[in-house]
């Protein structure tokens, strides 16, 4: 396995299912920890130009939309997102893969809703493909805790790298001082660790 850091250079986004019915079924994490999260991720990815790939499944069904949050920080990519008939796997699905190939980037950082069904086939099937894989745990959840560690352990033991939101986004800066550091350490700021410093 490659060590070298993922960086906004040689890596994608992929945030997978963050649809306003499906947070409803993450029950091991706090919504609001889960939202904050994903809008720093995509922050992230915006304000760095790393590619951002966003799909949804059954929009018409319970799942709904794509969060708000999305569609107001990244809505071009929100009006190009793939919108699945109901494939689980959304590897398997060719618009979702071919947009992922179409960003040339062998590296990808992956969240969804929920780990144990929309996130662990895709971060393992894409990683059975050649790509490098990290799924930023807490960007997503699972019915119960018990799920949550069984999807994270199968993807463990498949070769998938887990992470968290601050852990990546340290990872992607590398040094505050960098005018990209900087970048990233504003939005981690103000998305996550405000309420903490500021309490």
């Amino acid at each position: 396995m490659n060590n070298k850091r993922f960086s906004t250079e040689d890596s994608a986004l992929l945030l997978i299912d963050h649809q306003v019915g499906t947070i409803k079924l993450a029950r091991n994490i706090d919504h609001e920890e889960i939202i904050k999260n994903t809008r720093a991720l995509a922050r992230t990815a915006i304000e760095t130009q790393m590619p951002l790939v966003l799909t949804s499944s059954q929009e018409d069904h319970f799942q709904g939309l794509l969060l708000e949050d999305l569609q107001k920080i990244a809505p071009e990519d929100y009006l190009k997102r793939i919108k699945r008939p109901g494939v689980v796997d959304a590897w398997l699905y060719q618009p979702f893969k071919d947009a992922v190939e179409k960003t040339g980037k062998k590296r990808l950082i992956m969240a969804g809703l929920t780990n144990d069904v929309c996130i662990v086939y895709p971060a393992m099937s894409a990683l059975e493909d050649g790509y490098e894989v990290q799924v930023v745990v807490d960007a997503g959840g699972s019915p119960t805790t018990l799920a949550d560690e069984t999807s994270l352990r199968r993807m463990e033991k498949a070769g998938v790298i887990l992470t968290s939101t601050n852990q990546v986004m340290a990872e992607l800066a590398m040094d505050w001082a960098s005018e990209k550091g900087s970048r990233i350490q504003r939005i981690m700021y103000e998305e996550i660790l405000k309420k903490y410093i500021e309490s």
